[in-house]
């Protein structure tokens, strides 16, 4: 492994250059960019492999696992995706969209919206993936830089870096939860979890504001209409929804899969709401089936006098929409499957040995550069969490990590979130979360690079200065 190994990363870096490059110097379509380079990575793994006499192929059957890591990403977010769309399509066309627009900006101020959406985002993926929330909110921000002329992209990159500082650190997201009780952090500890990772969170959150304000302003979006005035905008509709009818098929969805997450809360033996009650509550909270519901509630927001025609077009856009995102997705999603298949993860674990040369704040940056190396080479920020934590386990007590601060497992508190601080560097091509910000803020991917992947960036350090402050004072 110590002679493949450095020769797999290698492999990598230059596939991930390679996506880079033939999107943004030769205009290449992503998804045939990310299949070529995840075609030329598996090709050279599968030599190294061979070349190394390995009993076992680093990528068995490279055409099956590039195929299963295609459907696998897709089964999960692919039909959130196709109703989130079609739920954002009928707010736009009904007006809903302008409804929020106005609502939200009455309450922070024309003055501050890309702070509005920061601050929604940010609690919106408390309970929400980032992908589902972002597709939710989009049309959200597209209304609302109309309304204020804002620049889209600064409203994008705040709204995407909000949800993904809530969705990396804070429960009742799986990420956390399950890095949690990898490291030993039991349901009666979970809430120590909770506690430390909102204030963590937040600096992220305000960390990528700044950066949304200070340096992505002069960057351009590709939506149609960008530069529309508000008010040209608003003149297209007879009627405009009232509030609560337009959120409705935002709200009630959001809040249908929070209380999903929280009835499925670990608890002594079981979930916090257990028997056929919790059961119901954990299902029809799913994502899948709370944007089904949206979907019915925004075609609710029809008038009387609808034309069936029209609705019909709506949602075939919407699906024309979501298109190139599905098949980006799932070609992020075999990327990051040929890459899983390899032994990178066995690698970079073997670089800390058994971790006695580290402890401390040390380890806290052992930990974050860990799950930053995981990050950018697979792309997903829950899995980044999971595999850093997995292999942390048993190195806890020869990192200084198993301590205990009253009754709090303070040392797994903040290997939690010195983990979750390296998930977020950084969200680039291998990453679904990309390619859904590039797309439903019209992003080509050199904008997106400027804007979402380095915001990610300065998060992921920001947050682990903040957790080196609470080491300092804690540990």
């Amino acid at each position: 492994m110590s002679t493949t190994g450095p020769f797999l990363l290698a492999a990598l870096a230059v596939s991930i250059a390679l996506i880079i490059l033939l999107c943004g110097r030769f205009k290449l379509h992503p998804f045939l960019a990310i299949v070529i380079a995840t075609y030329g990575f598996g090709l050279t793994a599968m030599g190294i492999g061979a070349a190394s006499g390995a009993e076992k192929p680093f990528v068995d059957k490279l055409g099956t696992v590039i195929a299963e890591g295609f459907g696998g990403i897709l089964a999960s977010i692919g039909l959130v995706i196709l109703f989130g769309t079609i739920i954002g399509k009928v707010l736009e066309r009904t007006g809903a969209a302008v409804t929020l627009a106005e609502a939200v900006l009455k309450v922070v101020g024309k003055r501050h919206p890309a702070l509005a959406m920061s601050l929604i985002g940010w609690v919106v993926s408390i309970p929400v993936f980032c992908d589902s929330g972002y597709v939710v909110l989009s049309p959200l921000q597209r209304s609302i830089a109309r309304k204020t002329g804002k620049n889209p992209v600064v409203l994008g990159t705040a709204l995407a870096t909000g949800l993904y500082a809530s969705h990396t650190f804070v429960p009742p997201t799986p990420g956390p939860i399950a890095a949690a009780g990898n490291l030993g952090i039991g349901s009666d500890g979970l809430v120590w979890v909770i506690l430390f990772s909102i204030p963590v969170s937040l600096v992220a959150a305000l960390a990528g504001l700044v950066w949304a304000l200070r340096r992505t302003g002069n960057l351009e979006s590709k939506l149609p209409d960008a530069h529309q005035t508000f008010e040209e905008y608003k003149e297209q509709f007879d009627h405009l929804p009232s509030l609560s009818r337009a959120l409705t098929p935002i709200l009630l969805p959001i809040l249908l899969m929070a209380t999903g997450s929280v009835a499925s809360f670990p608890s002594g033996d079981g979930t916090l709401v257990d028997g056929a009650f919790g059961s119901f509550l954990s299902d029809i909270g799913s994502p899948v089936n709370a944007l089904l519901i949206g979907v019915i509630l925004a075609l609710a927001l029809l008038p009387a006098k609808r034309d069936a025609k029209a609705l019909t077009t709506w949602v075939a856009e919407g699906l024309v929409d979501a298109a190139p995102i599905l098949v980006i997705t799932g070609a992020g999603g075999a990327f990051g499957a040929v890459i899983k298949s390899t032994p990178i993860a066995d690698y970079i674990a073997s670089l800390i040995g058994d971790g006695s040369s580290v402890s401390g704040l040390t380890a806290l940056l052992v930990l974050f550069g860990l799950a930053a190396l995981l990050k950018t080479a697979q792309g997903s920020t829950t899995a980044a969490l999971i595999i850093t934590s997995t292999l942390a386990q048993p190195l806890l007590p020869a990192l200084g990590l198993d301590g205990m601060l009253g009754g709090i497992p303070i040392g797994q508190v903040l290997a939690v979130l010195a983990i979750g601080a390296g998930a977020m560097v950084v969200s680039h091509v291998n990453d679904s979360y990309f390619w859904v910000v590039s797309q439903f803020s019209g992003m080509t991917v050199k904008t997106a690079y400027r804007a979402h992947t380095a915001a990610t960036l300065v998060q992921g350090f920001t947050s682990l200065a903040a957790v080196l402050v609470l080491g300092v004072f804690l540990l």
